[in-house]
């Protein structure tokens, strides 16, 4: 028989508490729920789209004050409306590959690049025709009436239902966009005429002034603004409503195989990092040093967009939510269920996240100091290309940790959205 002291048994205790206590954390650890990760992911997604309704309905209110008083204090304070309304918003288009609900629905509110031509009046340097798009300079606010696929269409009154019924992707062109932030991003900004040099669009608030018109049209041009800003707004309250507790997007992610689930998040997160925003957003733009490829293209608030879908994308992996009142959604996440499988790629994911967020900062550092995104990806502007460059990498980089995270968890196969742009940059130039 083994005696021990006093001072033997509390050492001997002391270990034995250890172990409990390791073996509880460990067990702990191997307990995280994928439904309860899938839960997190939902009630981010409510909260998310809650918060771009809550920004939408004041970008609403902003329309309608300038709309009522046309100056240049209202069409500033709609101006700032617009660029807040994209916080929120931008870090739900993680949401958009693998949700088909999300998919189906994204082009109605973000759809881009459009042929602004179909609105309101251009620049003579946009041209008056276009092989590809019969409605390139229709004008619908210039034109109670116009002419659809051989059909005469009735635009006296600019309704909500005109515009997401008839006007978008009218033809089947999907350049024709009518609808969502980008739309009214250019009722209020104008044209950016500028192409790589400083400046955004300056459309004047009496483009709105019924009184002392410019650009003609004053009241249809307040009446389209005012419908496409009504509809953004009706639209996020389907999304919403969506993501609810009886919602049809949470039910068919909850109802469904959880491991499909956390498939979903991370189908998102590759598919925007990789081809949506390293390849058709940016690469695209600086292979070609075109203004007209970059996001937000009549505003110069790229940079904000591009960041804010970057931090999505981590808030998704990490489970974590920022609200813009302040408080925080946090819980279960793939992040934790990674860590359990591999702690040593979480790391390394999690400081890939980090990075790319920097160097999104980083740019939009430069914007913010009088550099536009533009001017950014301009021909020439070595050191500008260098910083959207940076970006770049680091969402391809943050892909393939990604790609071993998808491993990792041995879950099906899963395909990340490519783009010729990464994958075959010599086809951009054919």
């Amino acid at each position: 028989m083994i005696r021990t002291t006093g001072t033997g048994q509390s050492k001997l205790a002391a270990i034995a508490a250890t172990a409990m206590l390791t073996a509880l954390a460990m067990s702990a650890r191997a307990e995280t729920d994928p439904k309860a990760v899938l839960t997190t992911y939902a009630d981010i997604a409510q909260a998310k789209y809650e918060d771009s309704l809550t920004t939408a309905k004041a970008l609403d209110a902003a329309v309608e004050a300038l709309i009522a008083k046309p100056s240049e204090e209202t069409l500033a304070a709609a101006r700032d409306a617009w660029k807040a309304a994209r916080i929120p918003y931008q870090q739900t288009e993680v949401y958009r590959f693998g949700n088909p609900i999300v998919d189906d629905w994204e082009g109605r509110v973000n759809a881009w690049p459009l042929d602004e031509g179909l609105i309101d009046y251009v620049d003579a340097g946009y041209g008056t025709e276009s092989d590809e798009n019969t409605l390139y300079t229709a004008n619908v606010i210039a034109n109670p009436s116009i002419e659809i696929n051989g059909e005469t269409v009735d635009a006296t009154n600019i309704t909500p239902e005109l515009l997401s019924g008839t006007l978008q992707e009218a033809g089947d062109i999907e350049a024709n966009v009518a609808t969502g932030y980008h739309a009214i991003e250019f009722l209020l900004w104008g044209q950016d005429l500028n192409g790589t040099g400083p400046g955004a669009g300056k459309r004047p608030y009496t483009d709105f002034d019924t009184a002392n018109c410019t650009g003609g049209n004053c009241d249809r041009r307040a009446a389209y603004l005012n419908a496409a800003s009504g509809l953004l707004v009706t639209d996020l309250e389907e999304m919403v409503a969506n993501w609810g507790p009886d919602g049809e997007a949470r039910k068919t992610l909850m109802d469904g195989d959880a491991n499909a689930g956390i498939g979903v998040i991370l189908t998102g997160m590759g598919s925007l990092s990789y081809g949506e925003l390293a390849g058709e957003r940016m690469k695209l733009g600086l292979l070609l040093h075109d203004p007209e490829e970059e996001h937000d293209c009549f505003s110069d608030n790229t940079h904000i967009s591009h960041l804010y879908d970057a931090i999505g994308i981590r808030n998704a992996y990490h489970g974590s939510y920022t609200r813009v009142d302040g408080s925080k959604i946090e819980g279960p996440s793939v992040s934790d269920m990674v860590k359990e499988t591999d702690a040593a790629l979480d790391t390394e994911l999690s400081a890939k996240l980090d990075i790319t967020v920097e160097a999104m900062q980083a740019m939009a550092k430069r914007a913010e100091g009088g550099e536009a995104y533009d001017q950014q990806i301009g021909e020439g502007n070595a050191e500008g290309n260098a910083a959207v460059q940076a970006a770049i990498d680091g969402l391809v980089d943050q892909t393939r940790s990604i790609e071993r995270a998808v491993a990792a968890l041995k879950l099906d196969s899963i395909a990340f959205e490519g783009s010729d742009s990464l994958d075959s940059p010599d086809k951009v130039f054919q």
